[in-house]
């Protein structure tokens, strides 16, 4: 009773002693209580503030029936009057006064969560995950070497900087290590990018079918996505430029595309970039980039280096096999980087990310393995998936240049692409639907091992064979 008495004389301005000192004796009385664990240590006092904050902690110690008189903000602005009911609602230890709530900014709740890849089915037996698109043949033995010797150095933060990863990068690309930038994954860089460039109102271009992480980003920046129309499911630079309007700041182009698999030649990446504004950034990404064995194809690094306006992404988690460990890298002009460094993390790449990127880095032996092994299996997947079915219900794959297919399934009953993907992964096998690109009557299918691969076909083959041609 003695401190809410006090309290009160506060409140109503007639008592003169000072705040803090009957703030200590609540944080005596709640640390002693049962109720609250907030000590005086907790409140962050500025002058003139110390009259509001006895308001608002009087409604948590005094009676209900007692209710503090409106009180100004600070005692030379009466305008910032807040009555009994408001400071209670804004009381750190809750409030009944549920119309204060914390509101995320507009858009943010309209965001469809990004949704990977299932990895679990209850099949009692071996399991062969192709709904990711990860490395076929894991990581380099070397890169898991370099990851386990991270347990030494538990205890001390990585290199801020990622130097010697980003010299590793630089030396076998043949680019200037410090227009390389690392993330924890290429999502960061491209996360960075919106963070950087976007603001209320603006907007990004990206092709109908283009990563979803694109829009995602762009939305929780407050911007709009222009969706281009593809041909082919594959991305056109005339669609594309004609949705460019005076607020476009960024275009994504992924290249090669996931989950289309399909790609743009340099060429039409270049002309891309000549019919944008010199505002507007072109962002190449390429994490797929190290399964493509095309003259035609450039990564994007040419054209960063000639022009000021354009970054390309790449990934350890597709070919390099470091998927667990969320490790990607840009390169840009100066400016870019510049900004990109500003706002990212201070220790956003782990020390064993570092060390296990540098050693993958290194190994391009295994890289090329890697390549050999997907091209050999994607080239007997396309030709045994064309062949499953009657020529009502024949599948239709997409050709790709990356380590996935994407395949289209009859409107038959049993056979649509959902009812597949049901009756695979009650068979081990996991295959990702395509919903949420628009994509609803086809389903993404990861090149595996080769065990894994066939184990899918003669599912695929056994679920179609009342159909298919003797």
């Amino acid at each position: 009773m003695a401190l809410r008495c006090a309290f009160q004389n506060v409140v109503n301005g007639a008592s003169t002693d000072h705040p803090l000192a009957i703030l200590k004796q609540v944080g005596a009385r709640l640390r002693g209580g049962k109720t609250a664990s907030y000590t005086t240590s907790q409140w962050v006092f500025k002058k003139g503030s110390a009259a509001r904050v006895c308001a608002v902690i009087s409604t948590m110690v005094l009676p209900r029936s007692i209710t503090p008189p409106s009180l100004s903000g600070a005692p030379d602005d009466p305008s910032r009057a807040i009555s009994g009911e408001a400071a209670a609602g804004s009381s750190p230890l809750g409030g009944e006064d549920q119309r204060r709530t914390p509101t995320p900014r507009p858009g943010v709740l309209d965001i469809e969560p990004y949704v990977g890849g299932k990895s679990k089915t209850a099949f009692d037996g071996p399991i062969h995950k192709l709904s990711s698109n990860e490395s076929a043949l894991g990581a380099s033995p070397k890169a898991v070497s370099a990851f386990q010797s991270a347990a030494e150095t538990l205890a001390l933060y990585p290199d801020g900087g990622v130097s010697a990863l980003r010299r590793k990068i630089a030396d076998v690309h043949g680019l200037d290590p410090d227009l390389v930038i690392c993330g924890a994954g290429s999502d960061e860089i491209l996360q960075l990018l919106c963070r950087a460039y976007l603001t209320d109102g603006d907007n990004i271009v990206q092709s109908a079918h283009g990563f979803l992480v694109y829009a995602l980003a762009a939305k929780a920046c407050g911007a709009q996505v222009h969706f281009a129309p593809e041909t082919d499911l594959t991305a056109d630079v005339d669609a594309l430029l004609a949705v460019v309007d005076a607020r476009t700041r960024l275009v994504f182009v992924a290249n090669p595309n996931n989950p289309t698999g399909t790609w743009l030649p340099a060429s039409e990446i270049a002309r891309l970039r000549a019919g944008l504004r010199p505002d507007i950034i072109l962002v190449i990404d390429a994490a797929y980039a190290e399964y493509m064995d095309d003259e035609a194809y450039d990564a994007g690094a040419d054209l960063v280096s000639a022009h000021n306006n354009v970054i390309m992404t790449r990934t350890f988690s597709k070919i390099y096999g470091l998927g667990a460990l969320r490790l990607g890298w840009g390169y840009g002009p100066p400016a870019i980087i510049d900004a990109l460094n500003r706002i990212r993390g201070p220790f956003n790449v782990s020390a064993a990310a570092q060390l296990a990127g540098e050693a993958a880095m290194a190994d391009q032996d295994f890289v090329r393995q890697n390549r050999e092994h997907n091209a050999s299996e994607r080239a007997i997947m396309f030709q045994r998936l064309q062949g499953i079915g009657s020529q009502e219900t024949r599948l239709s794959v997409v050709p790709s240049a990356g380590n996935f297919l994407l395949v289209k399934f009859p409107d038959t009953e049993g056979k649509r692409a959902h009812d597949v993907l049901e009756w695979l992964m009650d068979r081990g096998v996991i295959v990702r639907a395509m919903d949420a690109y628009g994509l609803g009557d086809y389903l993404r299918i990861s090149i595996g091992s080769s065990a894994a691969n066939r184990r899918l076909l003669d599912l695929l083959t056994e679920r179609f064979c009342d159909e298919m041609s003797p």
